[in-house]
């Protein structure tokens, strides 16, 4: 039977790792957890005299290095002065050369917001007049590359071995204690301390160049390595490290001298390893929590122990899980049906834990039922959640497995065989020396060989057990899936921030609308469209300045929904008037830089209320029009 089922395993664990492949290979750069939420000169106004300084203002705390902040003239030379400095709150401002020329300017920013995660961006203001400019802007992305891809290659691995030795360790401990003389369920623990620490130093050495550069030459970068431990992110992961090391000494307990201990000399020591096991674990989901979305934002205080907790259930639920499969396919010695049984009961309180903290994490990120599915955060939690009821589904069918499940009498054919060998052995003993007792010995090892296969047969034949098997290895790979989900998710700017991020850029661009519209008489209007492709939706922002009878400048800007330019192929914009049923009249704007697209001179033959229609395609075949009405003159 076994040799039925291992193509199987291979074949389902080769799918598994596809699909776990596919997320982290299409989940992109990380998206930025700290939003845009303002500047000065802001996006895409044009300013009559040169500003001495450009100030940025995000939705939280970011840290700055030299580079942060740059602005590039026409021609992409830096004209930015000195270091970035804080201005106050979440505003960071950088100081400019005197005397600069007019023309447009392109302002590049790469932070790293408070949860760690950098972000990057950039955006164009003109001086005097709108001109073209060389520098591309389209390419401004934080974490992306090899770079980027191996960073989440380590950060699901970290959280893969975080999982394997905390959940393993606790189902030899609390379900299966005869686990801890057995060498696969020794072997899995302990390939879940290496994948940990391996993915830790990987994580720390990957560090610099992914809040930076990106360049895969400064992985290696000791001056970078030092101002990484000099942050939070940094700190965090040496923390994890020191852990990493008390936790390699609970481990040569529970498989050293626990082993070996009778069964009354273990109720002291089990207490004990209890103990300073839970502290350990619960340093080491401290060291996510401390550094990445449950330090920042509402409630942080609160927020790092429910993090923890979470932590904690997703551990014990899931590694137990692993350990319980590697149990029942590839150990020798049967595990009880006891034993499977405390295990489901630790496994639905975990589940009851994990629930209740990720009702709490998802008010926490969302903020609004709305969010769940108008952000990308929302959604990949949709699937998440999913992904949760699927692996509790599969769950229940475990334990009504486990229910039906009763022991063999393994234990019975273990013990005839251990007397026939002991009298054999007795017997050749007695008779033989030397080349006797040699042959006796082998004789033994036959015997026992010949036992174990006798016990394994009895073992799988089971029906029972089979099925539990056959449950528990579907679990293992819904878990395996979910756990790429979270990664990713764990990369995701949270729909609470984003939507706060939009709602602060509205406001600011509406105020702005209105002071230029008082003040000169321009007319700003925003649209948002979707033209129902891949990666289709975004606001169209149209300025008409001075927005009178004759001639105009007209301005146009497209962006994706999070704030960034969108580098599309084409923009046409059309005027109608229909009361007085003159148009469509035709506009095909120059393109300026990315997401930037300007016409001069735009002559509009009569005041009234005019129908701006702005058509953009995002591809060959994706398009789309939206329209809104202004009052011009």
């Amino acid at each position: 039977m076994t040799q039925t089922i291992t193509p199987r395993v291979r074949t389902l664990v080769l799918l598994l790792l596809a699909v776990c492949g596919l997320l982290l290979t299409t989940a992109g750069p990380a998206s930025a957890h700290a939003a845009l939420t303002g500047s000065d000169p802001q996006q895409g106004v044009v300013v009559d005299k040169a500003p001495d300084q450009v100030s940025l203002t995000f939705s939280e705390k970011v840290a700055l290095s030299n580079d942060s902040l740059r602005v590039l003239d026409p021609k992409g030379k830096a004209v930015q002065q000195g270091k970035p400095f804080e201005v106050g709150g979440t505003t960071y401002g950088v100081k400019l050369h005197s005397g600069l020329p007019d023309g447009t300017y392109t302002v590049t920013y790469q932070v790293v917001s408070a949860d760690s995660h950098p972000v990057a961006g950039a955006y164009t203001f003109s001086v005097g007049a709108p001109s073209t400019t060389s520098v591309s802007v389209s390419g401004e992305t934080a974490g992306g590359g090899v770079v980027g891809w191996l960073y989440g290659f380590g950060r699901y691995m970290s959280y893969a071995g975080f999982i394997v030795l905390v959940g393993g360790a606790a189902f030899v401990l609390g379900c299966w204690q005869r686990g801890a003389g057995v060498k696969p369920m020794q072997r899995l623990v302990v390939g879940g301390w290496l994948t940990l620490t391996s993915a830790t130093l990987l994580l720390l050495l990957l560090r610099g160049s992914y809040t930076g550069s990106g360049k895969v030459g400064d992985v290696f970068d000791l001056d970078l390595l030092g101002n990484v431990l000099q942050t939070k992110a940094g700190a965090a992961l040496v923390s994890r490290l020191l852990l990493l090391a008390a936790a390699a000494l609970f481990i040569s307990v529970l498989f050293g001298a626990y082993d070996k201990r009778e069964d009354e000399e273990k109720r002291d020591l089990t207490f004990g390893l209890a103990i300073g096991g839970t502290v350990v674990a619960a340093g080491l989901a401290a060291s996510w929590a401390m550094a990445e979305h449950a330090s920042v934002g509402l409630q942080a205080g609160i927020a790092m122990p429910v993090d923890v907790v979470h932590l904690l259930a997703v551990a014990t639920w899931l590694g137990g899980l692993t350990a319980l499969l590697v149990a029942l396919y590839r150990s020798d010695a049967p595990i009880e049906s006891a034993a499977v049984r405390r295990f489901s009961q630790v496994a639905f309180g975990s589940v009851v834990a994990l629930v209740a903290t990720g009702v709490y994490q998802s008010w926490r990120q969302l903020g609004s039922w709305s969010a769940f599915t108008e952000t990308r955060y929302g959604q990949l939690l949709l699937v998440k959640i999913g992904l949760v009821a699927l692996l509790v589904g599969v769950a229940f069918v475990s334990r009504r497995w486990t229910a039906q499940l009763a022991d063999t009498v393994v234990r019975q054919n273990k013990r005839a065989p251990q007397k026939e060998r002991v009298a054999a052995s007795a017997s050749g003993s007695g008779k033989s020396k030397g080349a006797g007792s040699k042959r006796a010995a082998q004789l033994a090892r036959q015997q026992a060989a010949m036992d174990t296969a006798r016990q394994k047969r009895t073992r799988d034949a089971d029906p029972n057990r089979f099925g539990l098997r056959r449950s528990v290895l579907a679990e293992a790979g819904v878990a395996v899936v979910l756990l790429a989900v979270t990664t990713v998710l764990t990369q995701t700017e949270p729909g609470r921030t984003e939507e706060d991020a939009k709602a602060a850029k509205a406001a600011s661009s509406s105020s702005s609308s209105s002071s230029a519209s008082a003040g000169s008489g321009a007319v700003t209007l925003d649209m948002s469209f979707d033209t129902g492709g891949t990666d289709g939706k975004g606001v169209v922002t149209v300025d008409f300045d001075p927005a009178r009878v004759g001639g105009n400048e007209m301005h146009v800007y497209v962006q994706r929904s999070n704030g960034r330019a969108f580098d599309i192929p084409e923009v046409k914009v059309a005027l109608t008037l229909e009361a007085k049923k003159i148009g469509p009249l035709a506009i095909t704007p120059d393109r300026i830089a990315t997401g930037h697209w300007s016409a001069s001179n735009v002559q509009i033959p009569m005041a009234g209320d005019w129908k701006v229609a702005v058509t953009v395609r995002t591809s060959d075949i994706d398009q789309t029009t939206v329209s809104k009405n202004a009052q011009i003159g």
